[in-house]
């Protein structure tokens, strides 16, 4: 018996279970396939675990300093690691069933298994998962992505970790050193720095963080050396052994020693294993080509994600997602990349949204920059005795804001901020006639546009 449905949503990450909520509410048949658990890598082993270990870390720093805000707490803090991840499983097992439940009372068919397009037959597309197969009208393929493990030498020998080992095991290393100084390398590393790990960080590039800002950047990096955690910029890593991990820089070649080693050097959009085949769907670059609305090189079939192997960021998901669903219900709503927040969440938090300095200098197009420490905040210097902190806001040449970039607690909500001045094109005398409640740490970005 062959099922039928309006969509079939393939992946259940923030790009799918959304796109399936929508799809639903919108009067669609959909049926979501989920080969693992509805949520995703980023419910399940990245996002909102990650999160809740760096919180329950940020806790213990708190505790730490406290001295410096008139607290004694007693004797050394301690900490429970078991008590740690069962608490970020519980976390998780919450939000899980919360995603269900939506899906489940939005009328969304959810079918646990591997999902693959079959081919297409008078304009019906047909897909099979186990021994069913189901006809469908559209596709969303929201297939996300898979960690990057690269070709060293020795690295099959070991028992190495990448992020989803990290975020399971229940005893600390005495040591552990990350490859791949970008966001969830530098996530890691400061987890397990407030653990008491000590911790590597071996980068091929000059900076941490990728495509970040650089000044903000250089700053938490420059905090983290203080705290004890050893970066290793522009070393390559020429091969892994049980005593650790050899490098190599300026033709100099070392050993560093480590009890455990985290792979962490990016994603690969998951494009096989899913028939994009059978309907010729054309791939660029690292994934699936799509245009403004998320369609693919078939007028039926969409794809949302890191699938598109562009912005792989969980909101980003969403909204292509959105956007996916709102073409198929008739609306002309595009995609715009314009604008999408990018946060690390060190302690303190690193965020930054729109055109960097280093983006703008290798396109050669004028910009001016104002910058002010966060201590300008009257609430962030009450709440923030230690570490650096900036507020750097981007405009060009006609005082638009183009660019922001946040060090300081809590960079992660104030970005949005920044996010919705770049969007609606702001400049910088409109956007200064906005009110914020004092005393808050956003008034930072209000201070800024002053200075």
């Amino acid at each position: 018996m062959t099922m039928e449905y309006d969509l079939a949503i393939i992946g259940g990450g923030p790009a799918g279970y959304n796109a399936a909520e929508k799809a639903a509410l919108g009067g669609l048949k959909t049926v979501l396939f989920e080969r693992n658990a509805v949520g995703g890598v980023c419910l399940n082993e990245g996002c909102i675990p990650t999160k809740t270990l760096l919180y329950s870390a940020k806790t213990l720093d708190n505790i730490k300093s406290a001295g410096k805000y008139g607290i004694i707490a007693g004797g050394d803090p301690s900490f429970d690691l078991d008590k740690i991840i069962s608490r970020k499983n519980k976390v998780v097992r919450k939000l899980t069933a919360g995603v269900r439940g939506k899906l489940t009372f939005s009328g969304v068919e959810i079918v646990q298994g591997t999902a693959v397009i079959t081919g297409e037959e008078h304009e019906t597309i047909h897909i099979s998962c186990g021994d069913q197969i189901y006809s469908v009208r559209y596709v969303l393929v929201c297939t996300g992505s898979d960690t990057v493990i690269p070709p060293i030498p020795g690295l099959s020998d070991v028992s190495y970790w990448t992020s989803k080992e990290a975020l399971e095991s229940k005893e600390l290393p005495k040591s552990l050193a990350i490859i791949g100084g970008g966001v969830i390398g530098i996530e890691f590393a400061s987890f397990f720095n407030s653990m008491g790990v000590k911790v590597h960080v071996i980068e091929m590039m000059p900076e941490i963080l990728g495509a970040m800002d650089k000044e903000t950047s250089a700053m938490l990096r420059a905090d983290y050396s203080k705290r004890g955690v050893n970066f290793l910029l522009e070393t390559k890593v020429v091969g892994v052994s049980s005593k650790g991990v050899d490098v190599e820089k300026n033709g100099k070649t070392e050993t560093i020693e480590a009890d455990r080693v985290l792979v962490s050097v990016g994603r690969r959009a998951v494009t096989q294993g899913i028939g994009l085949e059978s309907l010729n769907i054309e791939l660029l670059r690292n994934g699936v080509r799509v245009n403004e609305y998320m369609q693919t090189s078939h007028p039926r079939v969409y794809a949302a994600g890191d699938i598109t192997g562009f912005s792989m960021l969980a909101h980003t998901a969403i909204r292509e997602g959105e956007v996916a669903i709102s073409h198929i219900l008739g609306e002309n709503d595009p995609m715009s990349y314009r604008a999408i927040p990018g946060v690390v969440y060190t302690n303190p938090e690193i965020a930054g949204v729109g055109k960097t300095e280093e983006e703008l200098q290798a396109e050669g197009i004028p910009y001016n920059v104002l910058k002010l420490p966060m201590a300008y905040s009257g609430r962030f210097v009450a709440e923030n005795e230690t570490g650096s902190s900036l507020c750097k806001i981007i405009v060009d040449t006609d005082e638009r804001i183009i660019g922001c970039h946040l060090l300081g607690n809590p960079a992660s909500e104030l970005i949005v901020l920044a996010a919705v001045a770049i969007d609606n094109g702001a400049t910088v005398e409109e956007f200064r006639k906005h009110v914020y409640p004092h005393p808050t740490v956003a008034e930072i970005i209000h201070e800024t546009l002053f200075s």
